[in-house]
């Protein structure tokens, strides 16, 4: 009798647990309004959708239905989808109280059971924790295709070789020797061909001891920096090269870029020794965003800090460099990567666009790329960029999110830590090359009309997006960026050569999205 008591005891204390909990409903993560939790303050939730983590800075985790971008990573300064993204990052967030353990940014909890404690608060219960691991990082780099040359760049955040006693950098040997692991770490296990490197100061001999680092730890590499002629411990922070001999040979002499901000914006030249085919590769460090600038260069407001103007010479300084270099060396490929201190809808990036670059993150990735975070929004200032000539030779494309995802509190001045994780505070991004001159670019999507009738026999239909082995989608918004779909999805896979677009039912203009062959295209078309 007192087992059976005990049992009955425990299923109905069970049931009031259960019956406590109340399931949150979200429709649509990407629009979720916190607010909707006020009607269940001091109760306990059961989450239908991931909760993603924002920032892991402080005592309590920033959380939310979707990871939260910087708004001009996402769209154009000013433009009505900066403002709803604006809007939408201010009420999408919740702090997590509660967790144990050492989460980074961008896992996701599924099932998460938490008590409400204000439309901005949430103690935690239980949940399962998926993806981003470090574990998943320290099984290798993300997938970048049938690559025969990997080139890395990456902002080292200030790399010295012998202490300065400042504020920027290790201020003691046993800080320098905890950075110079932890990017002897990272630098290794990515392997590359190439690298470009930011952020350096005591620029030779710091080159010097990375290649020489990279050397002892990969015997059948032969890695060397490009001699730019500077100092071998200048005291201003630099750009530059390193390179495994074995694979590549410089052709030429290194270009230096002093327009506006001097020693960061350098290209050269490399052959590929297998095939003989060459590229030009272009690394920058482009004028920061912090300070006081004046005129132009003053905070706009706009969301892309001060010194914009400086940022937007610079970018132009590029350009014009490589039409110069072209009339030396007649090689139309060029790589254009680094920090250029700009998200990707911000006016230097757009400099490049307009001048018939290709954007390599939005191109792989749609809108789902990122290198850096800021106050728990992620973006990407660290670029990879082309011209056309070069996209079909590029397989892939990537952030290797070792850094912008770890905590603070892994630094080489914070933590006895050497691991690669937070060996520096930006991501290092990965391009893949199979270089072959021989390749034209793809044509684009074309579209039968450009103006339809809802619900008539006149429908708009996507031809050239369909490609055997790769998935392509397309995707319908208004001009506010709110999604417009028929059904529950916003992107709709496309099944054939010839694709059918189902329309929105209201009269207006719309934008369309075509993600195909690692590109995105964007069409406008009216509805009437």
């Amino acid at each position: 009798m007192k087992t059976r008591f005990s049992l009955l005891f425990i299923a109905l204390l069970a049931c009031q647990i259960i019956a406590a909990q109340v399931h949150i409903s979200v429709s649509d993560p990407e629009t979720w309004d916190a607010e909707e939790l006020r009607p269940y303050i001091g109760q306990k939730v059961i989450f239908d959708v991931p909760i993603v983590v924002c920032s892991n800075y402080g005592g309590a985790l920033t959380v939310s239905t979707r990871r939260l971008y910087s708004p001009t990573n996402q769209a154009q300064p000013r433009t009505d989808d900066y403002k709803d993204i604006m809007r939408l990052n201010s009420i999408g967030s919740m702090s997590l109280y509660g967790v144990s353990g050492y989460h980074r940014c961008g896992e996701k909890i599924y099932n998460l059971q938490a008590k409400v404690n204000s439309t901005s608060s949430l103690s935690w219960i239980s949940g399962e924790w998926r993806g981003n691991t470090r574990a998943d990082l320290e099984a290798g780099i993300p997938d970048l295709g049938d690559y025969r040359l990997l080139i890395c760049t990456m902002n080292l955040e200030y790399y010295l070789v012998a202490t300065a006693g400042g504020s920027m950098g290790p201020r003691t040997k046993t800080e320098h020797q905890r950075q110079r692991k932890k990017v002897n770490n990272a630098l290794t296990l990515i392997n590359a061909d190439a690298y470009g490197l930011v952020e350096i100061e005591q620029g030779q001999a710091a080159l010097n001891e990375i290649a020489s680092d990279l050397n002892d730890r990969l015997p059948e590499r032969n890695y060397a920096y490009i001699d730019d002629g500077s100092k071998p411990s200048g005291t201003y922070t630099k750009a530059g090269f390193v390179y495994d001999q074995n694979k590549l040979r410089p052709i030429g002499a290194i270009q230096e870029i002093n327009a506006k901000v001097q020693n960061r914006k350098k290209m050269i030249c490399f052959e590929e020794i297998a095939t003989a085919e060459r590229f030009v590769f272009s690394v920058n460090h482009f004028k920061a965003k912090s300070g006081s600038g004046s005129g132009s260069d003053a905070d706009q407001g706009d969301g892309q800090g001060t010194y914009n103007a400086t940022r937007v010479e610079e970018a132009q300084a590029v350009i014009d460099q490589y039409r110069r270099y072209y009339a030396q060396i007649k090689e139309k490929d060029l790589l254009i990567m680094g920090d250029l201190n700009a998200y990707g809808k911000e006016d230097p990036i757009i400099k490049f666009l307009d001048a018939g670059f290709i954007d390599l993150h939005r191109s792989f990735h749609a809108d789902s790329s990122y290198s850096y975070q800021f106050r728990g929004l992620a973006g990407y200032l660290d670029h990879a960029i082309c011209n056309e000539s070069l996209r079909p030779q590029i397989t892939g494309a990537v952030g290797f999110h070792i850094n912008s995802d770890e905590s603070d509190n892994f630094t080489y001045d914070k933590s006895s830590d050497v691991s690669m994780f937070r060996s520096s505070d930006h991501d290092p991004v990965l391009v893949g090359l199979k270089l072959d001159s021989t390749l034209t670019y793809d044509s684009s999507p074309t579209l039968n009309v450009r103006e339809v009738m809802a619900g008539n026999e006149k429908t708009l239909t996507i031809s050239n997006a369909f490609k055997d082995g790769q998935d392509s989608y397309y995707a319908i918004y208004d001009l506010s960026g709110r999604s417009v779909s028929a059904t529950s999805d916003t992107y709709h896979k496309v099944e054939s050569a010839l694709q059918p677009v189902e329309m929105p039912a209201a009269p207006g203009l719309y934008i369309l999205y075509v993600y195909y062959d690692h590109q995105v295209y964007k069409y406008k078309f009216i509805v009437r």
